[in-house]
């Protein structure tokens, strides 16, 4: 009489165990034995992928998604733009390469006419407009020269990288503004933490409900926006900044764009 094949072997190349009451996995389909019927125990290829956050410690940490970076944070720092995790170095859209970065636009269009008031205001009559402009360029030298005299920055950027401002403080600060110097590479983002950092301000940017630190053009008052270049903020064809100019830091609301009143802060002339 011819024998019963009855079961079947495992799939497990280093088992071949041969089971009366095999188990198929309901995800790659695969035959296992008893011992390999569980999903890891045969390294099922189908599996879904387990992602972090994960608890470690005893404690809930959320880990960066920018690519090869290892930094984890305590609390969700969320992008929202690409609504991903990230750590406090890659928070800003730029740091970390954003996907649905956009391409920084002409702004501030809504102030063009309060500038263009503010520059009509201060032009010279035509007999005098070479003395004037020869004035100004040599004030501003004058500015630069001293602001490069006493400012504080990172010593280990190149001379060419550089920008100085005169960064007027938030009104609750003991002093009134410091001379400081950034990388023209940087954004208003990183601009604005490493002047926090600088002038010992608190800064709670990545907390939600509190009052966000934010960059104020000098002239308009306007907030600027935190991922756009200092290179692209010094071309602006509008209402640009200047290397050696002012720049004011403020803690504004969330629902803000910008400052009412700067006369109390940059000294008018």
């Amino acid at each position: 009489m011819a024998e019963l094949d009855i079961g079947k072997h495992c799939q497990i190349e280093s088992c071949h165990q041969k089971d009366f009451l095999p188990f198929v996995c309901d995800l790659c389909s695969g035959v296992f034995c008893l011992e390999h019927r569980s999903r890891e125990s045969h390294s099922c290829p189908e599996a879904p992928v387990k992602r972090e956050p994960q608890a470690a410690g005893g404690s809930t940490s959320y880990p960066c998604s920018f690519e090869d970076c290892k930094g984890k944070e305590l609390l969700p720092v969320i992008c929202p733009q690409c609504e991903k995790h990230f750590c406090l170095a890659h928070r800003h859209q730029d740091d970390h390469k954003c996907e649905k970065l956009e391409i920084p636009k002409p702004r501030m269009a809504a102030t063009k006419e309060l500038v263009q008031k503010i520059v009509e205001s201060k032009e010279k009559p035509a007999n005098k407009g070479r003395r004037g402009a020869k004035n100004s360029a040599t004030a501003a030298k004058v500015a630069l020269m001293k602001l490069k005299l006493h400012a504080a920055g990172d010593k280990g950027l190149p001379q060419t990288e550089r920008t100085y401002f005169q960064v007027y403080l938030p009104k609750e600060s003991k002093d009134s503004s410091r001379p400081m110097f950034f990388c023209s590479k940087w954004s208003v983002g990183k601009m604005v933490d490493y002047a926090a950092s600088l002038a010992s301000l608190k800064n709670n940017n990545n907390v939600l409900a509190a009052k966000k630190l934010r960059l104020c053009h000098p002239q308009t008052g306007e907030a600027l926006r935190m991922d756009d270049t200092l290179l692209a903020l010094l071309a602006h064809p509008e209402a640009p900044l200047y290397n050696g100019g002012n720049v004011i830091l403020e803690y504004l609301d969330n629902n803000s764009t910008g400052l009412e009143d700067i006369s109390d802060y940059v000294p008018q002339t």
